[in-house]
């Protein structure tokens, strides 16, 4: 009997992207809106990525089953 296949969950496949050692590559949040009362340097440290906690890394990863 043939296997299923499990369906992308595409909303997650567009925020997240596991790295080589499996980690989860995320981009940080309050970056979208209300940005004037944020300083600069805030907004700065905003725009790099980071990656997501240990314990999510199973849940994201059942999302998005063929990374």
């Amino acid at each position: 009997m043939a296997k299923f296949k499990l369906k992308t969950n595409k909303s997650a496949s567009k925020r997240f992207k596991f790295t080589k050692n499996n980690n989860v590559k995320r981009s940080t949040a309050n970056r979208s809106h209300i940005l004037t009362k944020k300083s600069r340097h805030r907004k700065r440290r905003l725009r790099k990525a980071t990656y997501a906690d240990k314990t999510n890394v199973k849940a994201i990863s059942l999302l998005i089953p063929y990374k």
